[in-house]
């Protein structure tokens, strides 16, 4: 069965450490075709970017965002989408091109009816 993530609502369940996402970033979903994008903020973002594109259960991301304290940062990230408990999961393997490091987030779809506040 095919999870579509156009209009699913995330937030970051584990992140990594020296990351900028966390569980008060919310992400909001968007899918054409193999065209994948999503939007972001909250937390210690200001306003996020995702841009890729989907091969089956395989995403692949650049990524923008502009941290609280106005730093501009981006990156890649490879991610795979798995289902867990009835909710989506997005497990993001992320390289920064804007500084050093790399490491892993897990995303979450927010359940229905969840009160977090629209991306």
């Amino acid at each position: 069965m095919t999870i579509h993530l156009d209009g699913v609502r995330m937030n970051a369940i584990t992140t990594a450490p020296g990351g900028f996402v966390n569980a008060s970033t919310i992400f909001e979903f968007h899918e054409r075709g193999s065209e994948v994008w999503a939007e972001y903020s909250g937390g210690m973002v200001a306003r996020g970017f995702l841009v890729g594109t989907r091969d089956g259960a395989s995403l692949s991301f650049r990524y923008c965002q502009r941290q609280t304290d106005g730093v501009l940062d981006g990156g890649a990230s490879t991610c795979e989408i798995r289902r867990r408990d009835a909710l989506v999961r997005i497990v993001e393997r992320f390289t920064w091109a804007s500084r050093e490091g790399s490491g892993e987030n897990i995303l979450q779809e927010l359940p229905a009816g969840s009160n977090a506040p629209r991306g």
